[in-house]
């Protein structure tokens, strides 16, 4: 088999990308595949089509053709299986088939298909391989830069602690009205101090002004400091080499829900009287299903920045059938809210604190019934021969929430390249230093309430957890909301704020 060229191009027949393997010209090229959209034959199921000097193999992709054009004496089953190979390279570095995208990453195509063919012949390649050799990473020259830069930032805290050694030595001889230590060296002592004053100017920060005097630290102190440094560096030279050894990477990789989710903005008009009304879940799930705990926990949380309004009752509308345990502030009159749902002191002559936040009322829910879980995540890794196939499908089983900037962490494999996502539904990220997909979806709702991913990476089933989601939701899961509030001497309404955030303490499929 001798490939002359493989090319991407529209179906017109203009070249997006070409890669000659054989001594060719460009307006050679460019006239083969100009002639090859007028060879196709309309309504037939072949992938190739023939002229009298040369053979093309091609596939559609979308828009657009990947055509390979090889001699007519060559094995057309190879031809077809090198045509594969060619078309699952592409969506390696383009994420949309479009004529833009292509020609943004020509290059990257260009080397990729330089590690397919040499000289016209077929290499013994897989796409891992491909992504290897391609992205060219050395172990070693990270792990060397690493150290190097530790190095770096050692020697200049250590600049820096003698010279405030130095400032510090010559401070105290002015105090007992000696001269200045020099550096020695330059023969006379006025040019040591004029040089020790330099280096201390240019490589000590001015310090900050303090509020209050305080006592002189011993010089002990400086060493404590350096130890506290370098623990920092210790952490970002680990955090490097976690990011290449698979054996260094702990269970700590994963990102928690928790620091993921985003915290909803407040209210921007906030009255005298402010309610909070916020939930956390904390969710494990097995991969086979089955609900191993669920809890959530909720809080009504005021805040009274007026004097006239302390003096208040807040009126709770509990539509919870989810079975949730109420419990009030011990300064609440817990008969007033069992009859009535009503938050109010137990001493009516009294005010709510002001300016400060004060949790009235909290709600617990602990199950294990499946059919209370919001989201549902059903994760499908199935081996194949060149890797592993991954379905991940969610579905949003409680309709009446909506959640916002859901973001499904999938853990894959490190060192064996971005995975070849295909069907997808939203947008997803690929961390390569930390071993994460990450599939953001920017409302989940009734409208939206299910969709799938699919991408295909080397690895074994058990690669792909822990899943990790993280979302916040505007609405809360017991739907327990403050209906009114009222002042207690006039028994008018009285204006208020509120806000509701629902939010990710943790949420795992195990």
């Amino acid at each position: 088999m001798v490939l002359l060229a493989a090319a991407v191009c529209t179906k017109a027949g203009k070249a997006i990308v070409s890669r000659q393997f054989v001594e060719m010209t460009r307006t050679r090229v460019e006239g083969l595949l100009a002639a090859f959209p007028k060879l196709m034959n309309i309504g037939k199921q072949h992938t190739f089509v023939e002229t009298d000097s040369v053979r093309y193999v091609y596939q559609p992709l979308e828009k657009l053709y990947m055509v390979l054009i090889t001699t007519k004496n060559s094995n057309i089953l190879e031809d077809l299986e090198t045509l594969r190979l060619f078309s699952r390279v592409i969506p390696e570095y383009c994420r949309v088939l479009e004529e833009s995208e292509i020609s943004e990453h020509c290059f990257d195509l260009i080397f990729a298909f330089d590690e397919i063919v040499a000289l016209g012949y077929r290499e013994n390649v897989n796409l891992a391989q491909i992504r290897t050799f391609t992205e060219m990473d050395s172990h070693e020259e990270k792990v060397f830069r690493a150290v190097r830069e530790t190095q770096e930032r050692e020697a200049k805290a250590e600049m820096k602690r003698k010279a405030k050694e130095l400032q510090r030595a010559r401070q105290d001889a002015e105090r007992s009205g000696k001269k200045s230590p020099g550096f020695g060296g330059f023969g006379s002592s006025g040019m040591s101090s004029i040089t020790s004053a330099t280096i201390i100017t240019d490589t000590i920060e001015p310090e900050k002004p303090k509020v209050a005097p305080a006592p002189i630290r011993p010089s002990g102190s400086s060493k404590a400091l350096k130890l506290g440094v370098k623990g920092k560096e210790v952490d970002n030279f680990v955090d490097k080499l976690k990011s290449e050894g698979e054996n260094i990477i702990t269970s700590g990789a994963g990102r928690k829900a928790s620091e993921a989710s985003k915290v909803l903005q407040p209210p921007v008009n906030i009255e005298s009287v402010h309610l909070r009304v916020e939930e956390k879940i904390s969710l494990t799930c097995g991969r086979d299903g089955g609900l191993q705990n669920m809890e959530v926990l909720g809080m009504i949380t005021l805040k009274v920045t007026d004097e006239k309004s302390g003096r208040i009752s807040i009126l709770i509308n509990n539509n919870d059938k989810k079975g949730a345990q109420l419990q009030t502030h011990p300064h609440v009159d817990k008969k007033l809210f069992t009859n009535e749902s009503v938050i109010g002191l137990k001493n009516q002559d009294k005010s709510f604190p002001l300016n400060t936040d004060l949790g009235v009322l909290k709600w617990r829910l602990q199950t294990t019934d499946e059919s209370l879980i919001p989201f549902t995540i059903n994760c499908w890794p199935s081996e194949s021969g060149s890797g592993c196939d991954v379905n991940i499908e969610y579905e949003l089983q409680d309709e009446a929430l909506e959640l916002n900037d859901v973001v499904i962490t999938i853990p894959v494999p490190s060192g064996v390249g971005a995975p070849v996502v295909g069907d997808l539904d939203g947008q997803y990220n690929h961390d390569s230093r930390k071993s994460l997909l990450e599939w953001s979806l920017p409302v989940i709702d009734e409208k939206n309430k299910s969709g799938s991913l699919e991408f295909s990476i080397d690895g074994k089933p058990n690669d792909f957890f822990p899943i990790h989601v993280s979302f916040v939701s505007k609405r809360n899961f017991c739907d327990i909301q403050v209906a009114k509030v009222t002042h207690v001497e006039e028994g008018s309404p009285a204006k208020f704020s509120s806000e509701t955030s629902f939010v990710v303490d943790k949420y795992e499929i195990l």
